[in-house]
């Protein structure tokens, strides 16, 4: 073993640290959203400015497929774009969240526009995107295990939707339920493959650092979404 090398199980629970103190889940917008707390134009601007973030996963994905050169692993993290774009069009998670987006009152256009997306909540989607780009493929997708606690903040956040947002149509809420059960899969494939292929402490810790800046992007699109809100903590009533 390399010198100062983490055993595995020490460096998932590193990871797992990360998530654990930095995940959005903790965002006073979050907390509002998950409270009921917050007003239709707050939830449209987060709609509107998150779409920006489902537009650009594919992206990054195909960004880690194009610096990876183990055949097994580009057919393996491929189907995350097929996730996203689907094989056809009306098919996947962008299309899913059009349809949020309209259950919203947002029209399609305006979302594939670009029309609402705030200067901060562009930055910080280009930077990740960029991120996977520049970094070696094990790092970038170390940067993807925000997805490790993705469910439980999604389970939170249906929950919060069909009890609160009664004015949001049910049928809208059909990304949320699709990433219950996607985000395990794709966050337990992801962890191991920074497990196996993050094999030097180097790697080890560019990869914590990794996730923690995936985390930072994720907290300053909220941060850029707040700001943009004059007041997100009204009633939720249409």
């Amino acid at each position: 073993m390399e010198p100062g090398l983490w055993d595995r199980p020490t460096f998932a629970e590193r990871l797992r640290e990360v998530g654990t103190r930095s995940y959005h889940h903790k965002h006073p917008f979050h907390v509002l959203m998950n409270e009921g707390k917050l007003g239709p134009d707050a939830i449209r601007t987060w709609v509107a400015n998150r779409f920006y973030y489902q537009q650009n996963i594919p992206i990054k994905d195909a960004a880690i497929i194009s610096n990876c050169r183990v055949p097994e692993v580009r057919r393996g993290w491929l189907h995350r774009i097929i996730d996203h774009d689907g094989t056809r069009e009306g098919e996947g998670g962008i299309e899913a969240w059009l349809k949020l987006g309209g259950a919203c009152g947002i029209p399609r256009s305006e979302l594939l526009e670009e029309r609402h997306i705030l200067p901060g909540v562009r930055f910080a989607v280009d930077a990740y995107v960029n991120f996977a780009r520049t970094k070696p493929w094990p790092v970038a997708v170390a940067s993807s295990l925000t997805e490790l606690f993705a469910p439980d903040l999604m389970a939170q956040r249906l929950a919060a939707f069909e009890k609160h947002y009664t004015w949001i149509d049910a049928s809208g809420l059909d990304y949320f339920r699709r990433r219950l059960t996607q985000a395990r899969v794709d966050s337990e494939e992801g962890l191991q493959l920074t497990l196996s292929h993050c094999n030097t402490r180097s790697l080890q810790d560019e990869a914590v650092r990794a996730l923690s800046f995936k985390c930072d992007v994720l907290w300053v699109m909220l941060d850029s979404i707040q700001a943009a809100c004059d007041n997100p903590a009204r009633s939720g009533a249409a």
